[in-house]
């Protein structure tokens, strides 16, 4: 962490905790600013959410950049960064895809440190489930990928994954389980403390974060971005950064142009608190239900988008059915479980299902969207590649394959294809 950083809000530590506890914590600092907007800024970003705010934090430790607004029309956190089940990984098959989210996951694992800041991340291991021949042959296709890759994955057996996790039904009537990919350093982190911990560093470095305040409008000259004009008035930019997942296709065509993402309803549930049963991150594609277990004892579980575009935050009871009665057949314990409470995220999906991060057709105005389903695991390496893409204003090398002109040039990179899966 930069010196700047925690000079101003002060360094979390075991003697900072005994000191505010002497004088009955009345010393603690608020953890980021919360300042009216300047006239202009160097770098306007669009978003404070993870993927938002990451990109703040690597602009200011990357390239120094920290004339910076990052705004968001409801508050720190609150969309998609706060409402997804908290999946890690990094093993895709596609060679920039698994590039981009193994940096990711690399940062991830020292992100509290560099932060000063417990992310909670805890890498307690990831179990793809095999559940068809398809599915056997494709994850055995990708740990030979991965070893290219120089990521780390294997191939592991039913009786291995009955030992991991006793709960498992590896004879479920329709789908047993043959197999599963495992990725070790897999895991989970706490969701809202990402945000917050990326949040106070950008606060740190001087950058503004300005909440409740809605983008109505981007005014462009000359094919190039002036300002944009939101509920707190008028602010001037050199650059702006779009990031704002679901509503990328909205922000674009305030600007001009269109994106080829339609946005959709993902949504996930949490059970009622119980006794540890689970700690390992199980996803079973073929079903399409993810499971794990939170810190409280919750068994968290996501399923897959709503089949028609919508904008919103709760979703479908009938998608909720299908996924819990799914995941049921594999762990049959989950029946007895009461449901605690229920949400929903507004996901922006590409044609092959992997992201933008790109220049776009108006000068110095940068996207990053098209995360779908998986945009928690990739916070990191998204705010590091977007920083960079600003900064310079051409990608480098972890962006370099995710701009738009790739729908026009007909390279996808079909993860849903590839690997089954998109999440």
């Amino acid at each position: 962490m930069s010196a700047s950083a925690s000079s101003s809000t002060g360094r979390y530590s075991v003697f900072a905790i005994a000191r505010e506890a002497m004088r009955l914590h009345s010393g603690w600092k608020r953890a980021w600013q919360s300042p009216e907007p300047k006239k202009k800024y160097q770098v306007v970003i669009v978003g404070a959410g993870g993927h938002g705010l990451a990109t703040a934090y690597y602009l200011g430790k990357n390239y120094g950049i920290t004339d910076v607004a990052i705004i968001e029309k409801g508050w720190l956190g609150g969309g998609n960064t706060g409402r997804n089940t908290t999946i890690i990984r990094s093993n895709y098959l596609q060679d920039p895809s698994a590039a981009i989210y193994d940096k990711a996951l690399k940062l991830y694992e020292n992100l509290s440190q560099d932060l000063n800041y417990n992310i909670m991340f805890s890498p307690r291991g990831l179990l793809m489930l095999a559940q068809t021949e398809h599915e056997v042959r494709g994850y055995k296709r990708t740990v030979y990928a991965n070893q290219l890759q120089g990521v780390s994955t294997e191939y592991i057996t039913p009786q291995r994954i009955k030992e991991m996790l006793p709960i498992i039904n590896i004879d479920g009537p329709r789908y047993p389980v043959l197999g599963a990919l495992y990725q070790e350093r897999g895991g989970t982190a706490r969701h809202d403390a990402v945000a917050w911990g990326y949040a106070r560093a950008c606060s740190a470095m001087g950058m503004h974060i300005i909440q409740n305040c809605e983008v109505t409008g981007i005014e462009t000259a000359n094919g190039q971005v002036r300002a944009v004009n939101t509920g707190k008035g008028r602010i001037e930019c050199d650059k702006l950064a779009l990031v704002v997942a679901g509503h990328s296709s909205v922000m674009a065509e305030m600007a001009g142009f269109r994106l080829p993402i339609e946005s959709l309803a993902l949504q996930a549930l949490v059970s009622e608190p119980i006794k540890p049963c689970c700690d390992l991150v199980i996803m079973a594609n073929t079903v399409h239900g993810y499971l794990s277990q939170s810190d409280k004892g919750e068994m968290v579980i996501g399923g897959g988008t709503d089949g028609f575009n919508n904008y919103t935050q709760r979703g479908s009871w009938q998608h909720v059915e299908e996924t819990v009665r799914a995941l049921i057949e594999t762990f049959p314990m989950l029946s007895r479980l009461k449901m605690l409470r229920q949400w929903g995220g507004i996901v922006d999906m590409t044609g092959d299902r992997s992201p933008i991060l790109s220049t776009t057709p108006v000068g110095n105005i940068f996207v990053n969207c098209g995360w779908g389903t998986g945009g928690f695991k990739a916070i990191p390496g998204s705010g590091w590649a977007m920083a960079e893409l600003v900064a310079k204003g051409q990608p480098g090398p972890l962006a370099a394959d995710f701009g738009l002109n790739r729908f026009i040039e007909g390279r996808f990179i079909d993860e849903s294809v590839a690997a089954g899966v998109a999440h």
